[in-house]
């Protein structure tokens, strides 16, 4: 993926938007890479990775697929042969016939995490307080405070939707697995990476390193880009 060619799209997680990924963005463009911040609905992983698809589409050629927490579902879903590797940020990476709720819910709850329900219409928001302590409890109240405002609600049927055959089964896959993470377990992180046997960097960062910590969300990008695309 040299200077001018090729594509990384960042898909952002529940409760975020592209603005999520500024910080990384900003990074990847001093490097001359190209960066989409693929805009999903939330609404369902059938909704989501057709809005993805349609942002493959707008990308020019080879394509790494960046994909945090909920997002990894959602890369995982789309098999595009302009796709050379995944990366997943503390993500979620169902298998055939998983749903995400089932990986999510795999290993016991930190203590800290938010209360999470969905209102009347189905979706699930995050409390306020949800985004200073398990978010990114490391991030500046600066990007805490505009991650609350910001905030997308998911869907229940994201959640409960069984995922097709993922793609990590047959691309090159790297995973960030966030030590301090407060919303996944690392230990389902790390169970997740074996599984795919993805190349993973263990690191003490939260759950949205992308706000706290964008610098090591870069470097992986960098290695799948290095490896794949050189």
């Amino acid at each position: 993926m040299p200077n001018g060619r090729g594509t990384v799209v960042a898909v952002h997680g529940a409760w975020a938007d592209g603005s999520s990924w500024k910080d990384v963005i900003l990074r990847l463009a001093r490097e001359g890479l190209r960066v989409i911040a693929a805009p999903i609905p939330l609404t369902s992983v059938a909704d989501d990775t057709a809005a993805l698809k349609r942002a493959i589409g707008r990308s020019q050629g080879p394509v790494i697929l960046v994909g945090h927490a909920y997002a990894g579902a959602v890369i995982g879903a789309v098999n595009d042969e302009r796709v050379k590797a995944l990366v997943y940020v503390a993500g979620l990476a169902p298998d055939e016939g998983e749903t995400v709720a089932q990986v999510f819910y795999r290993d016991e709850k930190h203590s800290q995490s938010p209360q999470l329900a969905p209102d009347a219409d189905g979706f699930i928001w995050m409390p306020e307080e949800g985004f200073r302590n398990a978010f990114s409890q490391h991030a500046t109240p600066e990007q805490i405070a505009l991650s609350a405002a910001v905030q997308r609600p998911i869907s229940v049927k994201c959640i409960q939707e069984p995922v097709p055959t993922p793609a990590w089964r047959s691309k090159p896959s790297w995973f960030l697995i966030a030590e301090e993470d407060r919303m996944i377990n690392p230990k389902t992180q790390h169970f997740m990476a074996k599984r795919m046997i993805a190349t993973t960097r263990s690191l003490a960062v939260d759950h949205t390193p992308l706000l706290s910590a964008p610098e090591k969300v870069v470097d992986i990008i960098l290695e799948a880009k290095q490896e794949v695309c050189s």
